[in-house]
């Protein structure tokens, strides 16, 4: 008896569009095991469930920025499936998200890019945050990346610049402290993201 191949199967063979992709996901629950499922230009990525540091930075930087987060901003943490405009074929679960408030009805698209997004790195992520995805929301026109790496500890700051390219703004390891007031005044500092 042979048995049906299963999406993911068939991912290895072609690209998947995001229609293909998210009615395999609502056909079937995928996620029982806390993985996530994203969609970058059409090749599917299953990554692990993340490790506790991983929640707890999440944690911290939620709370720093709820602090600072304008009424009208939505502070939005993964899991959730977020479609940037201009990147039909990617479907992606960023770890934090701050965007002009939109009707949570609208489902998954942003009609305007995030103002901000920011990834913690993890040996099952490194790659693709600091590739693909960088590069995706790069050309998605989301204007500022930060990435944070637990077990350093740093935090990457990157702002889009006027040619589509992200710039490497400051990188900060250990107690180095950054203030900025853009997308939101907060100061950063690593290690306190890791306390």
């Amino acid at each position: 008896m042979t048995s049906m191949p299963t999406l993911t199967d068939r991912a290895h063979e072609h690209r998947v569009s995001r229609a293909e992709f998210e009615r395999y996901r609502d056909e079937r629950d995928q996620r029982p095991d806390g993985a996530r499922y994203e969609l970058l230009d059409g090749e599917i990525v299953v990554t692990p469930s993340p490790a506790p540091i991983h929640q707890h930075v999440v944690r911290r930087l939620m709370h720093l920025l709820d602090a600072v987060v304008p009424d009208d901003s939505a502070l939005l943490t993964a899991p959730m499936d977020v479609v940037l405009t201009g990147a039909a074929d990617s479907l992606v679960q960023p770890d934090l998200l701050l965007s002009a408030w939109e009707d949570p009805e609208t489902k998954t698209t942003f009609s305007t890019p995030p103002a901000l997004i920011v990834e913690i790195l993890s040996p099952s992520t490194w790659r693709r945050d600091l590739g693909p995805k960088r590069d995706l929301y790069a050309a998605a026109g989301v204007e500022h990346y930060w990435v944070v790496a637990p077990d350093t500890p740093s935090v990457t700051i990157y702002r889009l610049g006027d040619d589509g390219a992200y710039r490497e703004e400051t990188h900060l390891t250990g107690d180095q402290r950054w203030s900025t007031t853009v997308p939101v005044e907060v100061t950063l500092c690593p290690a306190d993201l890791v306390r």
